[in-house]
């Protein structure tokens, strides 16, 4: 590790209730710093406020209290060294995935330095082959892996993952779990992803920062000392699924005697 990358500072997150004349709140108090390299995965039910973190930490959105910094400064607008991937894809369906990428770079103002390595970052995501397709002819997970892809070239500090893996079929979904370490550990960005997912969370992460329901808390933060790759049918990942899955109270004890 190299150092705190982001430091949050008791951050509150308020939004207005236009139709109830009242306030709602998303996030409460929430402190956490994380280091440069770090893989951080923000974990809860929905509602808990992970995703407006998200945005925060991204520039999106303002905290109503408190502070986000990266590298030092406060996070007041949005940055290319914090790039961001959603659920969705969101690549340009009027551009080839080449064309993607080269906006991407354009966008941030890298081309004229980085045009020359666009190749390499289509043989790093293993989409050589599809360089001149356009989004609606690849399946959803080389889709999302192109998406990652555009997202990473322009050499963000750290990539902000907003469940970019949730629409995909398990068996993709897999897959692109160990896309997304291989191209962590080639590039050593620091990775901050939001996931409903207990066993995705223990794969990818290095720390799963568990939230509280609404409003969002932090619960617990758990760090997950596994080498990589992880094996999801070890004792070792069962033991932290159970610990977690308990902690969120999914997972009572059987033998329990539930009195009604």
């Amino acid at each position: 590790m190299a150092g705190r990358l982001i430091e949050i500072d008791a951050i509150s997150k308020l939004f207005a209730r236009a139709d109830r004349g009242s306030t709602l709140t998303a996030l409460e108090n929430v402190s956490l710093d994380i280091e440069s390299g770090e893989f951080i995965s923000l974990l809860g039910a929905s509602g808990c406020g992970k995703s407006t973190l998200l945005r925060i930490l991204a520039g999106l959105e303002k905290p109503t209290m408190g502070a986000a910094k990266f590298n030092g400064e406060e996070i007041t607008g949005t940055d290319p060294k914090r790039g961001l991937v959603f659920q969705e894809h969101t690549l340009f369906p009027w551009l080839t995935i080449k064309g993607n990428i080269s906006f991407a770079l354009k966008a941030s103002k890298k081309y004229a330095d980085e045009r020359s390595k666009i190749a390499d970052w289509l043989e790093l995501a293993g989409l050589s082959d599809f360089a001149n397709s356009y989004p609606h002819q690849l399946s959803g997970g080389m889709r999302q892996r192109a998406a990652l892809v555009r997202a990473l070239a322009v050499s963000p500090d750290v990539l902000l993952l907003d469940e970019p893996l949730g629409a995909l079929d398990s068996f993709t979904r897999m897959n692109l779990q160990d896309e997304l370490i291989r191209l962590w550990e080639s590039r050593g960005n620091t990775m901050v992803m939001v996931t409903h997912d207990v066993d995705e969370a223990i794969y990818l992460s290095q720390r799963i920062v568990i939230m509280s329901p609404r409003p969002g808390r932090i619960a617990e933060i758990i760090e997950i000392p596994m080498s990589y790759p992880r094996n999801r049918g070890s004792s070792d990942f069962t033991e932290f699924r159970t610990r977690i899955l308990k902690m969120m109270d999914f997972a009572k004890d059987p033998q329990e005697d539930y009195t009604i």
